[in-house]
């Protein structure tokens, strides 16, 4: 289900992805908290469309302003046990990696998710883009569902 919310003009492009980081210190008193501040902190987002006619507003966070778009939530690619790769499954993060030049870094520590909660498998995508795990962890690269929101 997509939400209304306000979002940095450089942001704002119909597919682009971000997780949602909450409330900054520069966000009190702002008169506009309530169209932004409307999301779930940790939880990553996929802007579906922008709102028509919708104004550019000041922001203290985003320098260039903020505009009204719709966003729902979006799925989170992720490295974990090949022994835990089934759709429909949950699964856990396998922990945090030092390798941050390994091509699957990112998919080990994803955006979006948190090493100690289960998240259900949408789909298994397969082989995860490095050739050797430095921490001889064997991984599958699945697709974690994107989470339902109140």
């Amino acid at each position: 289900m997509s939400k209304v919310t306000l979002i940095g003009t450089r942001l704002a492009e119909v597919g682009s992805e971000f997780v949602y980081q909450g409330e900054a210190d520069v966000c009190e008193g702002c008169p506009y908290r309530d169209q932004c501040l409307n999301l779930t902190a940790g939880q990553k987002y996929r802007v579906t469309s922008i709102r028509e006619n919708a104004s550019t507003l000041d922001c203290g966070v985003h320098d260039t302003g903020v505009t009204a778009v719709e966003v729902e939530p979006a799925p989170v690619l992720a490295n974990v046990d090949s022994n835990s790769a089934y759709a429909g499954s949950k699964a856990a993060l396998e922990g945090p990696c030092p390798y941050t030049g390994c091509p699957s870094h990112e998919f080990c520590e994803p955006a979006g998710a948190e090493f100690d909660q289960e998240y259900q498998i949408s789909e298994v995508v397969g082989e995860p883009p490095h050739d050797y795990c430095m921490l001889d962890r064997d991984l599958t690269l699945v697709e974690f569902a994107p989470s339902n929101e109140d």
